[in-house]
């Protein structure tokens, strides 16, 4: 394992809505106690690729307590490879790895599909599981991960020359970093069963409400996240604000495709909103991959614009 001193800790997987492009953002929109709070405790409740948590970490290492979670199957089982068998993990990327690079472009797409189905068998132990997880966000279109409303992986083969399926570096930083981090499976609500009378700070980062008909790429898991679960998530906001807990969200600004639309400055009303400029790094057609906005949310102040 490497030492911390080399050590930066990153996503282990490309994922449509990542926080990579916006840690700016939210770094210079963090509630000020964070800097000087003894016994922190920080919970994200909506895991994904993990690119806040990982910043997170790396900039305040005396967090405490760390809470993660996610619903969906796949990734709760990734983590927890990565965090309690990384060597095995690289053993069978390491071999997928080869095998891949080892072919031609055909041959590579019939390998691609017939993992694809192997990993749709959803009968695989945890570490091949996580292994193919992995290997197809890798080498899939756009390095999506999209399920059908049967749960199953459908992102088409992408044609990437040498793709990094097995990322040694990353895989052992993200372990050393996860060895304090509670992984969970399951609804979101249910973080809150983990915390003790301390201050806590949430960032939720859930399913985008898409700005438009062809922007949708929340379908992480067979469970649509529709508008009531966006007003489940708003009471939600509002127990932990009721507790005495900090919280930070991220959503899309339906403010980019109409001016009038003011969902979210009605749904979150009571609360702070603040427009920041975020990168769209995928999208089917690449015209219109560039900047937009996306709304920062919160029960404390935010700097605006």
């Amino acid at each position: 394992m490497q030492s911390n001193s080399k050590c930066t800790a990153k996503p282990f997987l490309k994922w449509a809505g990542g926080k990579a492009q916006l840690i700016n953002q939210i770094r210079e929109s963090l509630p000020a106690y964070l800097e000087n709070a003894k016994d922190l405790i920080y919970v994200e409740p909506f895991i994904g690729s993990g690119a806040l948590l990982f910043w997170f970490l790396r900039k305040f290492p005396n967090t405490k307590k760390v809470i993660i979670n996610d619903i969906n199957p796949d990734l709760y089982k990734a983590f927890c490879v990565i965090k309690g068998e990384p060597e095995n993990l690289i053993k069978e990327l390491t071999s997928l790895q080869s095998k891949y690079i080892s072919l031609d472009d055909v041959k590579r797409k019939d390998f691609f599909l017939a993992k694809r189905e192997e990993f749709n068998s959803r009968n695989l132990d945890s570490i091949k599981n996580s292994a193919l997880l992995i290997f197809l966000n890798k080498t899939c279109y756009n390095g999506l991960y999209r399920v059908n409303s049967k749960g199953l992986f459908n992102v088409p083969f992408g044609q990437y020359k040498n793709p990094k399926i097995c990322d040694v570096d990353t895989i052992r930083c993200d372990s050393e970093i996860l060895q304090k981090v509670t992984i969970l499976n399951g609804d979101y609500s249910e973080t809150l069963k983990y915390l003790d009378s301390e201050k806590t700070f949430f960032y939720f980062d859930p399913p985008y409400k898409p700005i438009s008909k062809s922007s949708s790429f929340n379908a992480y898991a067979a469970d649509e996240f529709d508008d009531k679960e966006q007003e489940r998530l708003r009471n939600f906001c509002k127990e932990i604000d009721s507790l005495g807990h900090y919280f930070l969200l991220s959503n899309s600004d339906l403010k980019n495709n109409d001016t009038e639309n003011d969902y979210f400055d009605t749904l979150y009303k009571d609360f702070n909103i603040k427009r920041v400029k975020a990168k769209r790094s995928i999208n089917s057609n690449s015209a219109k991959r560039g900047e937009i906005f996306e709304l920062l949310i919160s029960n404390f102040s935010l700097k605006t614009l």
